[in-house]
């Protein structure tokens, strides 16, 4: 809002100063600051509000260290998150941006799935909260959305690469490149770094690469889901799920910049595309809402960010690595998120097949997700998430190095 105010103020008035909020940069420091102040400041009244609303976290015996005392801890602390990087959003970012859209219904659709699984637990004292095909339901409802957006949205495009052309009278004619749709997506690693899904379905025909949203929107579904699940899990002790989830979301707005910005998207030999640097915005007012949250969600913890925050965490990050065309890097760059995942298929597949086969269950890890293995084994919780946090750190640090490492 404000962001059409001061355009306004500069184009009839060349007010001073207002120019400032044509920049990308100003807004998006602007935004981070808000975000921050706004879960810091307002934060604890939202705590306050859930304790005298007795909405706290009621914890199953999983026999861990420190688990009793948690009891009773407000929980739907995602609500702070929530609110701290909307408020920036609405102030400073361009509303009429598809992109910007997009992340706004994916938050208030995962917001809502959350709080509904929230409400369930606390409120029904039902401790499975929404029912899981229920909770898969809106995940993949929500996937087909941003599919059926990206895909025939026409402000969704791809800029070609302008180029040069020898003509008959031996001059060099420079020919600029055109915006079009595409399916396009990065592949790390590679020199020829692109993947069309488009080729998946080529094959059957001429004229078949118009029905590419048959693989496309799958896909987006299938990411959704699983990043949104994975967020899911890693949310099992204080900090763990906000601090790996900011360190995702900045390396992601560095790919966000790059991917908007034509000059450093030539230079780094990736897709240009247009308009997608608007997310700089969304993406800094979200960071700013994690580190904010971690105020209070650190150890030990005063709020637990509940299926509120953790389903919309996953959402919006797979969102946002799709618009980028990063979405190959996610199994790098949400590792955290993929071995929670994984630690759980695992040892659920392995328990079942071992009591089918043995006629008793046996387990790879003492404790599935992840983290709670760690936990059995007697280590701190501030300890456990300050190695995760640092091997987020490393892997965003691979992410972005698979700009240039081909």
């Amino acid at each position: 809002m404000l962001y059409y105010l001061f355009e306004y103020l500069e184009q009839q008035y060349q007010l001073p100063g207002a120019s400032l909020f044509q920049f990308l940069t100003f807004r998006a420091a602007l935004a981070v600051l808000i975000s921050l102040l706004i879960a810091v400041v307002y934060g604890k009244r939202v705590i306050l509000f859930l304790q005298k609303k007795q909405i706290g976290e009621s914890i199953r015996d999983l026999g861990l260290d420190g688990q009793k005392q948690k009891a009773g801890t407000p929980t739907m602390g995602g609500l702070i998150i929530i609110m701290s990087t909307l408020v920036p959003v609405l102030l400073f970012a361009d509303l009429k941006n598809i992109y910007v859209i997009l992340l706004i219904i994916t938050m208030l659709w995962m917001g809502v799935i959350g709080f509904i699984d929230d409400y369930i637990k606390i409120f029904k004292k039902d401790k499975k909260g929404l029912k899981g095909r229920f909770k898969i339901m809106g995940q993949v409802v929500l996937g087909l959305i941003v599919g059926i957006v990206l895909y025939f949205h026409p402000l969704v495009t791809m800029k070609e690469k302008d180029s040069s052309i020898i003509t008959e009278q031996f001059t060099v004619e420079r020919v600029i490149g055109k915006e079009k749709k595409s399916v396009r997506t990065n592949v790390p690693f590679f020199k020829n770094n692109e993947l069309d899904y488009a080729d998946f379905i080529a094959w059957a025909g001429d004229g078949m690469e118009k029905y590419a949203w048959l693989i496309f929107i799958p896909v987006v579904i299938l990411i959704v889901t699983a990043v949104s699940n994975g967020a899911n899990l890693t949310d099992g002790i204080d900090g763990l799920a906000a601090g790996s989830s900011a360190i995702i979301v900045l390396t992601l707005g560095i790919f966000a910049w790059v991917s908007g910005n034509i000059q450093f998207s030539n230079y780094l030999d990736i897709f240009y595309i247009p308009r997608v640097g608007e997310l700089v915005v969304f993406i800094a007012a979200f960071a700013g809402g994690l580190v904010g949250f971690l105020w209070y969600n650190a150890f030990p913890a005063q709020v637990f960010m509940g299926d509120t925050g953790s389903l919309t965490i996953g959402g919006v990050i797979a969102v946002i690595a799709i618009i980028v065309r990063k979405e190959l890097l996610i199994p790098i760059l949400c590792g955290i998120f993929f071995a929670e995942s994984i630690s759980v298929m695992l040892q659920v597949g392995y328990f079942k097949h071992t009591k089918k086969k043995f006629g008793e269950g046996k387990r790879i890890f003492l404790m599935a997700p992840l983290h709670h293995h760690y936990q059995k084994k007697l280590y701190h919780e501030s300890k456990i998430v300050t190695r995760f946090w640092i091997i987020g750190i490393l892997l965003a640090v691979v992410s972005i190095v698979t700009l240039k490492i081909r």
